[in-house]
């Protein structure tokens, strides 16, 4: 985790509560200019929070260390991967399931309906767990 996780949390989390966000003063020109790239920027923090998922079960050894950084890890990586599957949802039925069975397909599109249920609320744990990152990063590491 880093200062480039911490911008890529708070983007994806602006993204994520858009709707909410672009009613604040002066955060209606930013979320239309992030809008523009919002699936590819959901597609690449997809892939990046399925490998911070990873990487923290890679890293368990962690809890006995830093169990704070830890669950922060792992919440990031699933804060990510959440908002990047529903960002990005175009460009991974386009890419990654074009070819995928029925099945899986339908899993997908489940799924994406209960991620699209939490989407506010996932964006404004977007926000803060991006602030965490950049905070802890200069206080703490």
């Amino acid at each position: 985790m880093g200062i480039i996780t911490g911008a890529a949390l708070i983007v994806l989390g602006i993204l994520g509560a858009a709707s909410v966000i672009a009613k604040k003063p002066g955060m209606d020109e930013v979320v239309k200019k992030l809008a523009q790239y919002q699936g590819w920027i959901g597609f690449v923090g997809c892939i990046w929070g399925v490998w911070t998922i990873i990487s923290a079960i890679l890293n368990l050894g962690w809890l006995t260390t830093v169990p704070i950084w830890w669950v922060t890890y792992l919440a990031t990586g699933v804060i990510e991967a959440g908002l990047g599957f529903i960002l990005g949802y175009g460009l991974i039925q386009q890419f990654a399931l074009a070819k995928a069975s029925d099945e899986v397909k339908a899993k997908a599109q489940e799924g994406y309906q209960k991620l699209v249920s939490v989407q506010i609320p996932l964006g404004y744990a977007g926000i803060g767990l991006g602030i965490w990152c950049l905070i802890g990063n200069f206080m703490f590491l």
